[in-house]
């Protein structure tokens, strides 16, 4: 799909987050490993979400699904998928079910699509072979098999918290209790509070025992709830961010007491000089300038950020991004690639990108979406912002995380057509 951006009138309006992605994930998961019935409300069903609720039925819940909730019960005893379980794109549903699916004996195997299965997983590999447990990929397929055991895990901090996260899931159902010792720094900590915090509504417990060691009690059941999922701070970053470049936009159904570590987005543009409104999440256009900013808590902000730097005043230094590199693309170099593009000033040396504001034009040839919705939605906000008329291939993208985003953007008077 083809998105085509052109410059239209004032940018302006009221937006509606959407359910957080990272919470659903979460909720969805403690549903289905517990014994019942639970309700997931404001739920919204992009790719990786669905692929998270596929898993799960997968592993033998039993999943209903409406407009904007989900009624997931969980199994007695987790079932062995009888087929490959597609995760789709998402690295989270395939990081978060591996240390399950190894709680038997039983072979799993887990297939992907795009970069997941090139995407890192020696953080697991290694844990698997120093217990003498099976861990096998090739090509496209991964297959794992335990059983796991309770007892002391030790993983690397600052490589990514979804392996933290699957191991907390798992953990607690294994018969002893067990410690995760993270070696520092320990990075993206706000996504393993979220994950204890979804845990703590099913019934499930864990504490930290100093800064970077967990202690998991075994023996414990998750229990059905029902919860209603937070709006998204990530996604609530392009709308923010198009609003203080260049228009007045609120954001409304955020929780102000949220662990979503992207809530530091406010703190960002207030810091670059943004115009806060009185009332809710809502920002006006004002002349912005650079500040270095620190990726190492909420590194899904880094292309947006890259793409205001560009409308910013003087230089914006982006510091701890190399996890950029490793996502659903190499995040940096697409973001290079496509703001030079326009006649941005960017560079980068391992994980610091430093981005010079100055003067931009329309680009001579359409822009990249690299098949990664959030290069997508940053590429529209800047063209949005800056008033370029700009064509970019592949905005298909966005539907992994935010299908309606083209939508929503309209509502705030960016004009945008679509086309197969």
């Amino acid at each position: 799909m083809r998105a085509e951006i052109r410059p239209g009138g004032p940018i302006r309006g009221t937006l509606a987050a959407p359910p957080s992605k990272s919470m659903a994930h979460r909720a969805l998961l403690c549903a289905a490993l517990a014994g019942g019935t639970s309700r997931v409300d404001n739920l919204a069903h992009s790719q990786d979400i669905d692929a998270t609720l596929a898993a799960a039925a997968a592993f033998g819940a039993q999943v209903e699904l409406g407009a904007g909730w989900a009624h997931v019960t969980g199994p007695a005893v987790l079932a062995c998928p009888a087929a490959p379980v597609d995760c789709c794109e998402s690295g989270s549903t395939l990081r978060f079910l591996i240390p399950l699916a190894a709680l038997s004996g039983r072979a799993v195997t887990f297939t992907g699509r795009g970069r997941l299965m090139q995407r890192p997983q020696s953080v697991y590999r290694e844990l698997f072979a120093r217990r003498g447990l099976r861990f096998e990929q090739d090509g496209g397929t991964l297959t794992v098999a335990g059983p796991l055991a309770a007892g002391e895990y030790e993983l690397a901090g600052d490589v990514s918290s979804q392996f933290v996260s699957g191991l907390l899931f798992a953990l607690p159902l294994l018969d002893g209790d067990s410690t995760l010792r993270l070696r520092p720094p320990v990075e993206s900590r706000s996504y393993i509070e979220m994950t204890r915090a979804a845990q703590a509504l099913f019934g499930v417990e864990s504490r930290w025992l100093d800064a970077a060691t967990l202690l998991v009690p075994g023996r414990q059941r998750y229990l059905p709830r029902d919860i209603t999922v937070e709006g998204d701070w990530s996604q609530a970053a392009f709308p923010a961010v198009l609003g203080a470049l260049a228009g007045d936009v609120t954001v409304t159904g955020l929780a102000a007491d949220t662990l979503q570590g992207d809530a530091v987005i406010g703190r960002i543009l207030d810091r670059c000089g943004a115009q806060r409104g009185a009332e809710g999440f809502r920002f006006a256009k004002s002349p912005l300038h650079g500040v270095e900013i620190d990726l190492a808590d909420c590194p899904d902000l880094g292309p947006v950020l890259m793409a205001m730097g560009l409308l910013c005043r003087g230089r914006t230094v982006i510091r701890n991004a190399g996890r950029l590199r490793l996502k659903e693309s190499d995040r940096i170099a697409a973001m290079e690639q496509e703001l030079r593009k326009l006649g941005g000033c960017i560079r980068s040396e391992g994980g610091t990108v430093w981005i010079e504001g100055g003067p931009l034009h329309p680009p001579a040839v359409p822009l990249s979406g690299h098949n990664d919705h959030r290069v997508v939605m940053s590429l529209t906000v800047l063209a949005a912002a800056a008033r370029l008329p700009v064509c970019i291939e592949g905005a298909e993208a966005v539907d992994k995380s935010w299908p309606d985003f083209f939508a929503a953007v309209r509502q705030l008077g960016v004009e945008v057509e679509l086309y197969a």
